[in-house]
Protein backbone atom coordinates (compact mmCIF):
# COMPACT_ATOMS: atom_id res chain seq x y z
CA UNK A 1 0.00 0.00 0.00
CA UNK A 2 1.03 3.38 -0.79
CA UNK A 3 2.49 5.62 1.15
CA UNK A 4 -0.62 8.20 0.45
CA UNK A 5 -3.34 5.41 1.05
CA UNK A 6 -2.36 4.40 4.40
CA UNK A 7 -4.50 6.08 7.48
CA UNK A 8 -3.28 7.59 10.73
CA UNK A 9 -3.57 4.77 12.36
CA UNK A 10 -1.64 2.32 10.01
CA UNK A 11 1.06 5.39 10.38
CA UNK A 12 1.55 5.30 13.74
CA UNK A 13 1.65 1.45 14.28
CA UNK A 14 4.43 1.61 11.05
CA UNK A 15 6.29 4.32 13.42
CA UNK A 16 6.04 1.95 16.26
CA UNK A 17 7.58 -0.33 14.55
CA UNK A 18 3.86 -2.47 15.28
CA UNK A 19 3.20 -5.61 12.84
CA UNK A 20 -0.26 -5.81 11.48
CA UNK A 21 -2.16 -6.60 8.22
CA UNK A 22 -4.19 -4.01 6.87
CA UNK A 23 -7.80 -5.32 5.66
CA UNK A 24 -10.12 -3.61 3.58
CA UNK A 25 -13.94 -3.77 2.89
CA UNK A 26 -16.71 -2.07 0.74
CA UNK A 27 -20.25 -1.53 0.87
CA UNK A 28 -20.36 -2.42 5.07
CA UNK A 29 -20.64 -0.27 8.22
CA UNK A 30 -21.65 -2.81 11.24
CA UNK A 31 -19.42 -4.78 12.53
CA UNK A 32 -20.89 -8.16 11.92
CA UNK A 33 -21.05 -7.41 8.18
CA UNK A 34 -17.72 -6.41 8.38
CA UNK A 35 -16.88 -9.94 9.95
CA UNK A 36 -18.87 -11.19 7.44
CA UNK A 37 -17.26 -9.67 4.37
CA UNK A 38 -13.16 -10.63 5.84
CA UNK A 39 -15.07 -14.19 6.43
CA UNK A 40 -13.50 -13.66 9.95
CA UNK A 41 -14.89 -14.62 13.45
CA UNK A 42 -16.73 -11.88 14.68
CA UNK A 43 -15.55 -12.68 18.51
CA UNK A 44 -12.10 -11.70 16.57
CA UNK A 45 -13.52 -8.42 15.15
CA UNK A 46 -13.73 -5.58 17.54
CA UNK A 47 -15.68 -2.03 17.89
CA UNK A 48 -14.79 0.93 19.61
CA UNK A 49 -16.99 2.66 21.62
CA UNK A 50 -17.15 6.54 23.24
CA UNK A 51 -18.56 7.07 26.18
CA UNK A 52 -19.50 9.49 28.68
CA UNK A 53 -20.55 9.77 32.39
CA UNK A 54 -21.92 12.62 34.69
CA UNK A 55 -18.54 13.49 35.56
CA UNK A 56 -18.31 14.53 31.90
CA UNK A 57 -15.13 12.31 31.58
CA UNK A 58 -15.09 10.31 28.48
CA UNK A 59 -14.02 6.49 28.34
CA UNK A 60 -13.12 4.06 25.11
CA UNK A 61 -14.47 0.86 25.62
CA UNK A 62 -13.26 -2.27 22.88
CA UNK A 63 -15.80 -5.14 22.66
CA UNK A 64 -16.21 -7.99 20.23
CA UNK A 65 -18.59 -7.25 17.51
CA UNK A 66 -20.83 -9.66 18.55
CA UNK A 67 -21.34 -8.20 21.64
CA UNK A 68 -22.95 -5.58 24.07
CA UNK A 69 -21.76 -3.65 25.93
CA UNK A 70 -22.65 -3.99 29.37
CA UNK A 71 -22.91 0.10 30.52
CA UNK A 72 -23.26 -1.32 34.36
CA UNK A 73 -19.80 -3.43 34.15
CA UNK A 74 -18.27 -0.48 31.81
CA UNK A 75 -19.10 2.22 34.24
CA UNK A 76 -17.31 0.29 37.21
CA UNK A 77 -14.40 -0.69 35.44
CA UNK A 78 -13.47 3.11 34.95
CA UNK A 79 -14.91 3.73 39.00
CA UNK A 80 -17.89 5.58 37.67
CA UNK A 81 -21.31 5.05 38.81
CA UNK A 82 -22.82 5.21 35.52
CA UNK A 83 -21.83 6.06 31.95
CA UNK A 84 -23.59 5.98 28.93
CA UNK A 85 -22.85 6.30 24.97
CA UNK A 86 -22.02 9.44 23.49
CA UNK A 87 -24.08 11.30 20.71
CA UNK A 88 -22.80 9.99 17.16
CA UNK A 89 -22.88 13.93 16.34
CA UNK A 90 -19.87 14.27 19.17
CA UNK A 91 -17.70 11.46 17.69
CA UNK A 92 -15.55 13.53 15.15
CA UNK A 93 -15.48 16.85 17.03
CA UNK A 94 -14.16 14.55 20.15
CA UNK A 95 -12.14 11.67 18.58
CA UNK A 96 -11.16 12.66 14.80
CA UNK A 97 -13.43 10.05 13.30
CA UNK A 98 -16.67 9.30 11.87
CA UNK A 99 -19.20 6.63 13.35
CA UNK A 100 -18.10 3.15 11.74
CA UNK A 101 -14.34 4.27 11.61
CA UNK A 102 -13.36 4.99 15.22
CA UNK A 103 -10.66 3.33 16.46
CA UNK A 104 -8.68 3.67 19.82
CA UNK A 105 -5.43 4.14 17.83
CA UNK A 106 -5.00 7.64 17.08
CA UNK A 107 -8.07 9.53 18.78
CA UNK A 108 -7.47 13.28 18.87
CA UNK A 109 -6.88 12.77 22.92
CA UNK A 110 -6.16 9.44 24.37
CA UNK A 111 -8.93 8.55 27.14
CA UNK A 112 -8.94 5.88 29.18
CA UNK A 113 -9.57 2.96 27.33
CA UNK A 114 -10.90 -1.06 28.42
CA UNK A 115 -10.64 -3.85 25.91
CA UNK A 116 -13.09 -6.37 26.81
CA UNK A 117 -10.65 -9.58 28.28
CA UNK A 118 -11.57 -11.70 25.42
CA UNK A 119 -9.12 -9.92 23.30
CA UNK A 120 -6.46 -11.79 25.48
CA UNK A 121 -3.56 -13.47 23.72
CA UNK A 122 -5.50 -13.12 20.35
CA UNK A 123 -5.30 -11.62 17.27
CA UNK A 124 -7.97 -9.51 16.81
CA UNK A 125 -9.41 -6.88 13.79
CA UNK A 126 -10.19 -2.99 14.82
CA UNK A 127 -10.59 -0.37 12.40
CA UNK A 128 -7.92 1.18 10.92
CA UNK A 129 -9.47 4.83 11.08
CA UNK A 130 -11.56 5.43 8.26
CA UNK A 131 -14.93 2.91 6.75
CA UNK A 132 -13.70 0.60 5.11
CA UNK A 133 -10.23 -0.46 6.63
CA UNK A 134 -9.14 -2.43 9.50
CA UNK A 135 -5.86 -3.37 10.75
CA UNK A 136 -5.29 -7.08 12.35
CA UNK A 137 -2.71 -7.27 15.43
CA UNK A 138 -1.88 -8.81 18.06
CA UNK A 139 -3.35 -7.57 21.48
CA UNK A 140 -0.20 -7.38 22.94
CA UNK A 141 1.25 -5.15 20.08
CA UNK A 142 -2.03 -3.11 20.77
CA UNK A 143 -0.88 -2.59 24.50
CA UNK A 144 2.21 -1.01 23.32
CA UNK A 145 0.73 1.60 21.10
CA UNK A 146 -1.97 2.44 23.72
CA UNK A 147 -2.49 2.36 27.20
CA UNK A 148 -5.30 0.29 28.18
CA UNK A 149 -6.50 -2.40 30.60
CA UNK A 150 -8.71 -5.27 30.24
CA UNK A 151 -12.15 -6.04 31.92
CA UNK A 152 -15.61 -8.23 31.67
CA UNK A 153 -17.47 -5.68 29.67
CA UNK A 154 -20.33 -7.59 27.78
CA UNK A 155 -24.02 -8.78 28.29
CA UNK A 156 -23.72 -11.57 26.62
CA UNK A 157 -22.33 -12.90 22.87
CA UNK A 158 -24.40 -13.75 20.07
CA UNK A 159 -23.14 -16.79 18.50
CA UNK A 160 -24.73 -15.48 15.06
CA UNK A 161 -22.09 -15.64 12.42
Amino acid sequence: MSKENKTNVMRVLDQKKIPYTEHFYEGVVSGMDVAEYLNEDPARCFKTLVTVAPSKAHYVFIVPVNATLDLKKAAKAVGEKSISMIKQDELLPLTGYVHGGCSPIGMKKQFKTIIDETAIDKTIFISAGKIGYQVELKYDDLKKVISLRTADLIEELNLKK
